[in-house]
């Protein structure tokens, strides 16, 4: 048989080509996870050196280039210029961020020790309540003797 295909090819290849429908899924894929929610309490991470320096060259650039609207410009031109600058001249933008790393780690140890609290004050809600739960069940049952004591009499 020259050229010619038999029905078993043509069903293969046609099963290969068949297009799958929306309630087919086309093969096993990863279930998405959910993503962590953010908690809005908690501090946010300093800025590093580069960018405490592009907070005040952007106010620079701004001055100097007044018509100019692409930020993608003024974060280039940060950039070389940042590439360029020596050590010294990077110093003062590195203490500031290094101040501001400080104050990030000693917001995080308050904000670390409230969540820890906060967890062990829930822990303790809940196992007070547990136990006012069983406590009451006993009054209950108390009461409920009783009651028949009252109506013997």
């Amino acid at each position: 048989m020259k050229g010619g295909k038999s029905k078993a090819e043509t069903k293969k290849a046609e099963s290969k080509l068949a297009v799958k429908k929306r309630g087919e899924k086309a093969g096993k894929q990863p279930a998405k996870k959910a993503k962590a929610v953010k908690d809005p309490n908690k501090p946010k991470r300093p800025a590093s050196a580069f960018f405490v320096f592009m907070e005040d060259f952007r106010k620079q650039y701004k001055e100097k280039h007044p018509n100019n609207k692409a930020v993608s410009v003024v974060g280039k031109a940060g950039g070389d210029k940042w590439k360029s600058m020596s050590e010294a001249d990077k110093a003062p933008y590195v203490a500031k961020a290094e101040k501001r790393k400080v104050e990030y780690e000693k917001n995080m140890q308050v904000y670390n020790k409230k969540q820890v609290e906060g967890n062990d004050a829930a822990d303790e809600e809940e196992s007070d309540k547990s136990k006012s739960e069983v406590h009451d069940d006993d009054d209950d049952e108390d009461d409920s003797g009783e009651e028949d004591d009252d109506d013997d009499e």
